[in-house]
């Protein structure tokens, strides 16, 4: 029951339209096109509050199906559970479209970082190996003298972001002019074992 009420808080904003759902290492992000109604801001959000459901009919059915207590409910609800559970408050983020980012457990254990070691790749490992303190996306391809934006793209960056090593200093603004990117606790556990071995 708990879960399903994090889902549905998570994508019930403009229900009909399109919705992305990423699942990375440490977390769950769910991006709702559309905006908040005007009356609602997210640390309003973030506390009982009204409800304004795009889609009455849905949240309707959703209510007598006994799968919401009541209506206005599920943001605070599902910080609860997260907090309960031992996890990170979920990010609400709003921009073009409407971000909720539910993080996971990461254990970083010798034997993970091992696991981690033997699943990089070549390329990622060269990417991690060279990287200091928060560096731009040109610094790190001049550094390792790649000349494809796309391919250094796709399978450094992307990849190394997938696996938890490196995350962005602005994540809310991926495209951002002045994104930087920095080693994630795991990233410098490999980051210490790729150096030991040299």
């Amino acid at each position: 029951m708990n879960r399903l009420k994090v889902f549905i808080s998570s994508v019930q904003p403009e229900f009909a339209e399109e919705k992305q759902i990423r699942l990375f290492r440490n977390r769950l992000e769910v991006w709702n096109p559309g905006q908040l109604p005007y009356h609602l801001t997210i640390p309003k959000l973030k506390k009982p509050h009204g409800s304004f459901p795009t889609n009455p009919l849905l949240a309707e059915s959703l209510y007598l199906a006994g799968y919401i207590e009541r209506m206005g409910t599920g943001i605070p609800d599902m910080i609860k559970v997260c907090l309960k559970a031992g996890l990170k408050e979920p990010e609400l983020i709003q921009e073009e479209s409407f971000k909720t980012i539910l993080w996971r457990k990461v254990k970083a254990t010798q034997q993970a970082t091992q696991q981690v070691a033997q699943q990089a790749t070549q390329q990622v490992k060269n990417l991690i190996f060279i990287m200091m303190d928060e560096m731009t996306r040109d610094e790190l391809q001049d550094k390792l003298q790649l000349k494809d934006r796309e391919n250094f793209r796709k399978l450094y960056i992307l990849e190394a972001l997938e696996q938890d090593l490196i995350e962005m200093t602005i994540p809310d603004k991926p495209t951002s002019p002045g994104q930087k990117y920095r080693l994630t606790a795991k990233g410098k556990a490999l980051q210490q074992q790729l150096k030991k071995k040299k």
